[in-house]
């Protein structure tokens, strides 16, 4: 199999099938365009991660490729998908007990750090590989749903509304909880995945230790970026809302 083969997955149709499912279920809504555009931009990834030969390189030659699918399947995607959620869609989704659980941010965040770090122990990680129709399949579920629900309560209001110092505050675990494994990748000098020892070749001259800690550095500094940004955005509205709210306690005076 050639590196640069596409791989016609079949969980791209997962992809298809949500972008689908939200048109119809906004058909009759007035939705705002970014909306939209969010939504259907986490459903793109989430197809081209899975027929791109990013597909083929991540099952069969690079630990780093294979990690970044994963950035996307557990963070991107997830992310794209709660932000195209308009408000009355999210209630509805909401309404189920197992959502409203699964959403409350002290189950949401473990829930999804502890998947994350799961999936990434070297046993389990070797054999999801080996059985890409069936385990990996249900690692790459976990991983979307999770991420979902962790993202959920940054930006939804319901079923758990979050101020804005609590909705920074919980981002701000996120990245610190989910740092240390980027940074054990990048760091621990030796391979920890057996299963790309079997590699037919080695690509663009990466050895297998250099391969990892590329995938490592690159997780740990996009987390940097993707949590910071919005930690940053969270804080700020914080701030202001702080502002506004001396500025009506000071005209009541």
């Amino acid at each position: 199999m050639s590196p640069s083969d596409w791989s016609w997955n079949p969980e791209a149709v997962v992809g298809a099938l949500l972008a689908a499912g939200y048109l119809l279920a906004i058909r009759q809504r007035a939705v705002e365009r970014w909306r939209v555009a969010c939504f259907l931009a986490g459903c793109t990834l989430l197809v081209l991660i899975w027929v791109t030969p990013m597909d083929t390189v991540a099952l069969h030659y690079l630990l780093v490729v294979h990690l970044w699918q994963n950035v996307v399947l557990a963070e991107w995607a997830p992310l794209l998908l709660v932000l195209g959620l308009p408000a009355a869609l999210a209630a509805r989704l909401a309404r189920p007990a197992a959502v409203r659980a699964l959403t409350n941010p002290f189950v949401a965040l473990p829930v999804w750090i502890a998947n994350y770090a799961l999936w990434h122990v070297p046993v389990l990680y070797d054999t999801s590989l080996r059985h890409p129709h069936s385990l990996l399949v249900v690692e790459h579920a976990l991983y979307l749903l999770t991420g979902i629900a962790m993202w959920w309560p940054v930006w939804q209001d319901v079923p758990h509304r979050l101020s804005s110092q609590s909705r920074a505050a919980y981002v701000f675990a996120g990245f610190v909880l989910s740092a240390p494994l980027g940074l054990v990748l990048a760091l621990v000098p030796e391979p920890l995945y057996d299963f790309y020892a079997s590699a037919p070749e080695r690509l663009w001259g990466l050895s297998r230790i250099a391969d990892q800690q590329y995938g490592g550095i690159g997780m740990a500094s996009e987390q940097s970026v993707v949590f910071f940004a919005f930690f940053a955005y969270w804080f700020i509205r914080f701030l202001h809302e702080q502002d506004r709210h001396d500025l009506r306690s000071g005209e009541q005076r």
